[in-house]
């Protein structure tokens, strides 16, 4: 193996292995961390997600929704906090390394995870029509730079 790989597979697992750790602290640390870290308030606690929190809390159309509904696998427990901890081990390295983007965009993962929650929440209302298109391809008001917004192509 190649120094290179052997070096990307190291942070790889230590990445890993620290989100694992979040993970458990979360579940195991001080009483009602876990739920107070599934809230809007504190993903829009970076002043990076203030925007998104803004669009969601004022226009969104799933404002009864917390962000892990849309944000998160929800097929299972395990996936769930998996995922948790690897997007918030992620957001807490950028956000302190001072990596942020000034323009927050979702990754591929993260819009598969959107469009599979989508589905899942609306499954009788999906159920007739092709589920291979992106959600947000017609419900581009969902998104939160566009909340709000009635937009037609």
């Amino acid at each position: 193996m190649s120094e290179r790989k052997s070096g990307r597979l190291r942070l790889v697992l230590l990445g890993g292995a620290a989100a694992l750790a979040v993970a458990l602290f979360l579940m195991v640390g001080p009483p009602k961390l876990l739920a107070k870290s599934e809230t809007p308030e504190f993903c829009s606690s970076c002043h990076v997600h203030e925007a998104q929190y803004e669009a969601w809390f004022h226009a969104g159309a799933h404002r009864r929704e917390i962000c892990v509904e849309c944000h998160l696998p929800n097929e299972n427990m395990p996936i769930h906090y998996l995922w948790k901890s690897i997007d918030g081990m992620k957001d807490l390295i950028l956000f302190n390394a001072g990596h942020v983007p000034d323009d927050i965009t979702i990754t591929e993962h993260g819009r598969e995870v959107v469009h599979a929650n989508c589905i899942r929440c609306h499954s009788e209302t999906v159920a007739m029509i092709s589920q291979e298109r992106d959600c947000t391809d017609c419900h581009r008001g969902m998104m939160h730079k566009h909340s709000g917004v009635i937009e037609t192509r």
